[in-house]
């Protein structure tokens, strides 16, 4: 008898293990979008590669619980409240982390997120410029702050994180795929500049992840309805999402450029 495998919501104790890459041992990452779901993922997964992971957010609280989740289990993390559609505030996080880490060698642009579904006729200029400051300005001031060391140095690896709502239309804002697929464009051609330099840009293009966001947000049945349309049968978890940016960041990845990876479990958009 054959059966539908169970979908996410049923799965989270099945989130994968992460490979051991152990020339990431001893470098230094910024994580933006840090105090939860694929950031505080990804900083987790990185930290326990040896790096030393600064985790920048607004939510303090939540961005110190997951700090102090990867002290605890012996990794090396500070948490850095700031704004990272503000220039000012970024300058402020570069100067902590020079301080306390040193030179960044691993940044991930993951802050984003608004794909709240509205209407087009009904989207505001001040929700359109919103969005995309979010989204996508955000990543370029983000890079814009941390790149002149890495191209000083010769070196660094930049990670953007868009979304299958960039790669093809969807049910979110247009606000929010015009972002996302101008994070891949972005992508693109920063690696085009920098490759002589010996920088490596790439980005992530998750569709649907089980975020406490997606979890509490969206009924279980909702959930199993959208993860039988990934070939995979479940929805992505946000150990997956992480799983996919430390392997990009490792040596193990290093004729990778350009990329944007559909981490989509199956379901490719274009």
């Amino acid at each position: 008898m054959t059966t539908e495998p169970e979908d996410a919501a049923h799965r989270s104790e099945d989130a994968p293990t992460h490979p051991v890459y152990p020339d990431l041992a001893g470098k230094v990452a910024v994580v933006t979008g840090g105090s939860r779901g694929i950031g505080a993922e990804t900083g987790r997964a990185l930290a326990a590669q040896g790096v030393a992971v600064c985790l920048v957010g607004r939510d303090r609280p939540a961005l110190f619980d997951v700090a102090e989740s990867i002290g605890k289990q012996g990794g090396t993390a500070i948490g850095v409240v700031a704004d990272v559609t503000d220039t000012a505030a970024l300058d402020r996080v570069a100067e902590r982390v020079a301080d306390e880490l040193g030179p960044v060698d691993i940044l991930a642009a993951f802050a984003g997120g608004q794909s709240t579904p509205t209407p087009s006729p009904e989207l505001t200029e001040d929700r359109w410029r919103q969005v995309l400051d979010a989204d996508l300005t955000s990543a370029f001031l983000t890079i814009r702050t941390f790149l002149p060391g890495m191209v000083e140095r010769f070196s660094g690896n930049i990670l953007t994180l868009s979304s299958s709502a960039g790669r093809q239309p969807g049910q979110a804002n247009l606000a929010y795929g015009v972002a996302n697929a101008g994070l891949t464009m972005l992508t693109r051609q920063l690696a085009t500049e920098l490759g002589p330099q010996g920088i490596r840009v790439n980005c992530l293009a998750p569709t649907t992840v089980r975020t406490e966001k997606v979890a509490a947000g969206m009924s279980k049945e909702l959930q199993h309805k959208a993860a039988l349309r990934h070939p995979l049968r479940r929805l992505a978890e946000p150990a997956d999402i992480a799983s996919t940016a430390v392997f990009l960041a490792s040596d193990a990845a290093g004729y990778l450029t350009g990329v944007t990876l559909d981490v989509a479990g199956g379901r490719i958009t274009n």
